[in-house]
């Protein structure tokens, strides 16, 4: 929104310098680059074919960046736009479809993708639990879509995957606006499951010289102040990201691949900074600058790492629980009391997250432990939910939430 300056201030300024006969001073181009940075705009409409009624949120994605589950990157923008004005009198049970406009300003040149979601309010259509709109975009612990919210994404018309918007120069050589860009969402891809929120068992010291670490994790809900999380149990299922209706097996373990996966990464060095190391500014891209560890081949690349350790499920309970009693493979999602996880004494920088490699030895420092679920959805501890930084944001303190495993 554009702020005014009135008009009898500006008259009283422009008579001041006429008045003193002195020259306004010259305008020197600075030094940040930030500021010399020329940007324009991402604009669009919305449509959306659901029942479900809340505030439309569309999220800015780099490309080179996805979203969990492609990726890890974090939104670099988002916008609100409001339920009144996207689905005005509508009768409840329509299915519209809806359509609103929505802009993204200030954008850099470059290539971007469009997420979003329909901040449901579930207690509209009689749901049990349910829950009001929910998203406040500060904190990672309410900063995702719950179950019952609807998700959507700038699509290709054709072929339904996801589209890159790119923000790039005209014919003319200026930056050009991208426009008509159209974010889909529809009851088709309703959010089935709440996030994996979970407390951690077990002891947060990592001994490297006692190998191999086990950690169990139980599910935990959190309905107050503000935050409606979790389930009364986590769900598992195989990887099947071609569609074949057959476990993939991506990494040729000769293992079958499982949702959720498992990350341990490296912690800022300050005592109860939630921000990843060489991520200050929590963007989800790395800091120009940053610590950076020897390889396993003793050489530096000269660029900041980003650090995570060699983990995972414990998998002989999960494919118990997603073996039908014939012996084949339980393709849907099974819910599970808990889970195991191991963690292992080796250290990978996987700031091309095309090719980790393997590090020299394990950073000393702190982790934090993340769930990524198949729909996206994440959770990680330690957390905002930590009594310390809860008292401080004025949300509901959890005091499991503030584990975090410790490498001497």
């Amino acid at each position: 929104m554009s702020s005014s300056f009135p008009k009898t201030l500006a008259g009283v300024a422009l008579a001041s310098v006429l008045a003193t006969g002195c020259e306004p001073p010259p305008v020197k181009p600075t030094s940040d680059q930030r500021q010399n940075q020329e940007l324009s705009r991402i604009e669009g409409q919305v449509v959306v074919q659901s029942q479900a009624r809340g505030n439309a949120i569309v999220l800015l994605y780099d490309a080179t960046h996805p979203p969990p589950p492609q990726g890890a990157g974090r939104p670099v923008s988002f916008t609100v736009i409001p339920a009144q004005k996207l689905f005005g009198p509508a009768q409840p049970g329509s299915s519209g479809p809806f359509t609103a406009s929505f802009s993204f300003s200030l954008v850099a040149p470059g290539r971007y993708l469009l997420r979003g979601f329909i901040d449901a309010d579930t207690c509209l259509t009689g749901a049990s639990p349910c829950h009001g709109p929910d998203f406040i975009p500060w904190y990672g612990v309410t900063g995702e879509p719950n179950a019952g919210d609807v998700g959507g994404a700038a699509v290709d018309p054709v072929t339904r995957v996801p589209r890159v918007v790119e923000v790039g120069e005209g014919p003319d050589g200026t930056l050009q606006a991208t426009t008509g860009v159209i974010v889909s969402f529809s009851d088709t891809s309703a959010i089935p499951l709440e996030r994996p929120a979970f407390r951690v068992e077990g002891t947060s010291r990592f001994d490297l010289v006692m190998g191999t670490k086990r950690l169990d994790l139980w599910p935990i809900q959190v309905r107050e102040g503000g935050v409606t999380a979790g389930a009364p149990a986590l769900v598992v299922r195989y990887v099947d990201d071609n569609g074949d209706g057959v476990p993939d097996d991506a990494d040729a373990d000769g293992q079958p691949d499982l949702w959720p996966r498992v990350l341990v990464r490296k912690l800022a060095g300050a005592e109860g900074s939630l921000a990843d190391e060489n991520d200050l500014d929590r963007d989800g891209i790395l800091d120009d600058t940053g610590a950076d560890y020897l390889r396993n081949d003793g050489t530096l690349d000269g660029m900041p790492d980003q650090v995570v350790l060699a983990a995972g499920l414990v998998t002989d309970p999960v494919y118990a629980a997603l073996r039908k009693p014939d012996g084949t493979p339980r393709m849907e999602a099974v819910a599970v009391p808990s889970l195991g996880v191991f963690i292992q004494p080796y250290a990978y920088d996987v700031s091309d997250p095309t090719k980790r490699v393997l590090l020299k030895s394990v950073p000393s420092g702190r982790y934090a432990l993340t769930l990524v679920q198949f729909t996206g959805q994440t959770w990680r501890v330690p957390n905002e939910l930590s009594p310390p930084l809860a008292k401080e944001d004025g949300l509901p303190a959890v005091e499991s939430q503030s584990f975090v495993l410790e490498v001497p």
